[in-house]
């Protein structure tokens, strides 16, 4: 929680003395002493009050899956681009920009979509080919 050295530790008793003085500290090391004291009972009280009310599967609840931790979106992310589209292994398509490829790897969905949008003036969508992180970012002179 706090990680401090001893370093650390001596630049703040020396600093407290600096500011409190010799004659306050000892009060305000005991009122801290207490805060801490008084800290620990309410969340030892607070963890009796939740046992008491979960009853005895308390000790059974797996506190790993209630990690909010897991919920990084860097990690959301990277799993959803690793993971392999769940369209394409069932055959389908789904719709999404084209990440990883290029007019190399049209697919007959692909190219009836693309048909159907110059027939209907609509933009294009390509079906979902994955993520490839060694291909190329594909480009778009119109955007620069």
């Amino acid at each position: 929680m706090l990680n401090l050295g001893g370093g650390e530790l001596v630049l703040l008793i020396v600093l407290a003395l600096i500011i409190l003085g010799p004659d306050k500290l000892p009060g305000y090391a005991a009122k801290l002493g207490q805060f801490v004291r008084s800290a620990r009972d309410m969340a030892e009280g607070a963890k009796t009050h939740l046992r008491d009310e979960m009853g005895p599967g308390f000790d059974d609840v797996d506190w790993s899956a209630l990690d909010p931790r897991q919920y990084d979106p860097r990690r959301i992310v990277r799993d959803a681009l690793s993971a392999p589209a769940a369209g394409a292994a069932a055959g389908g398509a789904v719709s999404g920009g084209d990440l990883g490829g290029g007019g190399a790897q049209e697919t007959a969905a692909g190219r009836a979509a693309n048909e159907a949008a110059i027939a209907g003036g609509g933009v294009p969508r390509r079906s979902f080919q994955g993520f490839d992180p060694s291909a190329p970012v594909p480009w778009d002179v119109d955007a620069t």
